[in-house]
């Protein structure tokens, strides 16, 4: 897998939640960084468990350089995406006017949606990942996803923010018409002044007025969202982009991996390559039954040879069981997707806590 993204300048990691794609973007931008690359890793993980392995007290929205001597010729930063913090940055970008931008950024509607909206957390991570291209401090720029209940959410999300930005569905709610309670304020058009009533008094008339500035600050920038919604497109359908799919064994992720694949594949964007994450492999030598387990236990003077060799063949064949299903789990997606090249990474004791760890599913993927 390293080696089919050493010439990409953005790595996009997706998939189910749960298959370790924080742990798999970390390890793509420690391998990348071995080969002497300039990396960033962009995470999304409320658990933090990146800056753990990373040997970091904490992340933050801005790229912190990670000193560790596994890094190799080139150099690590990772950061962990504050969607609010990046929204407020492409309002910045987008406002008219330093008034226009201070109206959005205090008005109590954009700063209760801006992190919650439907498709906020999956548009800013791209949006992030567009503002360090355009910075050019990096060589290549891994991002991990965010978790989501549909690892398709991630394709959508420029399309849903834009629509929210654009404001169509709060639209409806108003037209011009109140005089005399200022230049934004609007009433809204609920067809029946009794619903607008009834609305009125539990929302109250500061929850519309709010609504009213909210939809007046975005007023002309518009386009400029639309427009930065269709370059994050073009970038992520560039050669220089590069979408991998990660998985594990369960039928869930499975099906959302096939589903994603096959999207990816469908809409022209640049799938290199998947991955099947905690691998177990069969047992060498098959599943040995309690006998020949008890004769090499006699023959090494073991204390209760019988009873441990009864236990250690259970064991055996539950991990033999384990080792089949991950089998099948990788057959099924290698059929489901048969010109995609499948990298498979081992299952570890525990998820990797420091760069050691990060450094073994790094080699897992070199292979």
């Amino acid at each position: 897998m390293i080696p089919r993204l050493a010439d990409r300048r953005m790595v996009v990691c997706c998939g189910a939640g749960g298959v370790g794609k924080t742990t798999l973007s970390a390890a793509i931008g420690l391998g990348l960084a071995r080969k002497g690359s300039r990396v960033a890793v962009v995470t999304i993980d409320p658990a933090r468990r990146l800056a753990t392995a990373l040997g970091m007290a904490d992340l933050s929205d801005e790229p912190q350089r990670v000193d560790h001597p596994a890094v190799g010729a080139g150099e690590l930063w990772a950061l962990q995406l504050d969607a609010k913090a990046t929204f407020d940055r492409l309002v910045a970008r987008h406002a008219p006017d330093e008034a226009a931008r201070e109206r959005i950024i205090h008005n109590r509607i954009y700063r209760h949606l801006s992190g919650a909206v439907a498709g906020s957390q999956e548009y800013m991570a791209v949006e992030r990942l567009h503002e360090l291209v355009d910075e050019g401090s990096y060589d290549r720029i891994v991002l991990d996803t965010p978790p989501a209940q549909n690892a398709l959410d991630f394709l959508d999300a420029p399309q849903r923010i834009t629509r929210f930005i654009e404001g169509k569905a709060l639209r409806l709610l108003v037209r011009p018409g109140l005089s005399g309670a200022g230049a934004g304020w609007r009433v809204l058009h609920l067809g029946s002044s009794t619903i607008l009533s009834i609305l009125e008094r539990v929302t109250g008339g500061q929850m519309l007025r709010d609504v009213s500035e909210f939809l007046a600050g975005f007023d002309g920038m518009y386009q400029g969202f639309a427009d930065r919604a269709q370059a994050v497109r073009a970038m992520l359908a560039s050669p220089e982009s590069a979408f991998v799919v990660i998985s594990a064994p369960g039928s869930a992720p499975l099906r959302q991996a096939m589903a994603l694949g096959d999207r990816l594949q469908a809409d022209g964007l640049p799938l290199v390559g998947a991955v099947l994450n905690r691998v177990h492999p069969l047992p060498p030598g098959g599943a040995p039954g309690p006998r020949p387990l008890l004769e090499a236990l006699v023959a090494a003077g073991a204390a209760d040879p019988a009873d441990l060799a009864s236990r250690m063949a259970r064991t055996v064949a539950d991990e033999q069981v384990i080792a089949l299903r991950d089998l099948d789990a990788h057959e099924a997606l290698r059929a489901a997707l048969p010109d995609l090249p499948l990298t498979t990474v081992p299952a570890l004791d525990d998820e990797p806590a420091d760069i050691g760890g990060l450094a073994a599913v790094a080699d897992a993927l070199e292979a």
